[in-house]
């Protein structure tokens, strides 16, 4: 090291004067040279070892560089992995997520195929029934003196006539509609009967329908005669 080098310089001064007492100029100058030579294979020797020195600092400063440079490396790599996992989860959430939804959805379909069914089963029987009406139409006009009518919201009106004998031409009159649930409902009825909710009851049980037409031309036949 520097030191030491600086302590071998000291010791070989030391030297060289106690030489100096001892042996003639001759003898001392060979020593010079030799010692000259020695100081010059020294300063080689510390030049190189310097420059080793300063090489294996830049090569230490280059591994520490490294060292940070794969810290940071290593950092980001876990930074990543954590990242990873987080979208791993995520992209599971949204797989459950898409298939809630889907089976939802299916279920929607279902229900909506159920419903469509049950209206067409409704409209099915609704336009049965309005077919027996229309057939049993002129029937009714023949022998009951009815006329029926088509109105606003597919309703039927039924107009009976020649039931008052003092008035034959004096109308008694009912409105029928099939509701939601494919029942007949009266919505209308000059004048009006107590018994009409009876008669709409029976007619919903025993689909009877000319029996129930029957009965209303018959209570306001007895209404006429109060």
């Amino acid at each position: 090291t520097e030191d030491e080098i600086i302590s071998l310089e000291r010791e070989m001064k030391e030297f060289w004067t106690k030489l100096k007492g001892i042996y003639g100029s001759e003898q001392i100058s060979q020593s010079l040279a030799l010692r000259d030579s020695c100081k010059e294979s020294i300063k080689v020797l510390s030049e190189k070892w310097s420059k080793k020195l300063k090489e294996e600092d830049l090569m230490i400063d280059k591994i520490n560089e490294y060292s940070n440079e794969i810290l940071c490396q290593s950092q980001r790599v876990s930074e990543n992995r954590e990242r990873l996992t987080e979208i791993k989860s995520n992209l599971n959430q949204e797989k459950e997520k898409n298939k809630d939804l889907t089976d939802s959805i299916q279920e929607l379909k279902e229900e909506c195929e159920k419903k469509k069914e049950i209206i067409s089963s409704k409209n099915k029987a609704a336009v049965e029934r309005v077919e027996r009406l229309c057939k049993c139409k002129e029937l009714f006009e023949e022998r009951l003196g009815l006329e029926i009518r088509r109105i606003h919201n597919e309703q039927l009106q039924f107009i009976f006539r020649h039931i008052d004998h003092k008035d034959p031409d004096k109308p008694y009159l009912f409105t029928l509609a099939i509701n939601e649930q494919g029942d007949y409902e009266v919505t209308s009825c000059t004048p009006p009967l107590d018994c009409i909710a009876e008669f709409q009851l029976k007619v919903r049980e025993t689909n009877n329908f000319s029996a129930f037409v029957a009965n209303i031309r018959k209570a306001f036949a007895d209404l006429s005669h109060k």
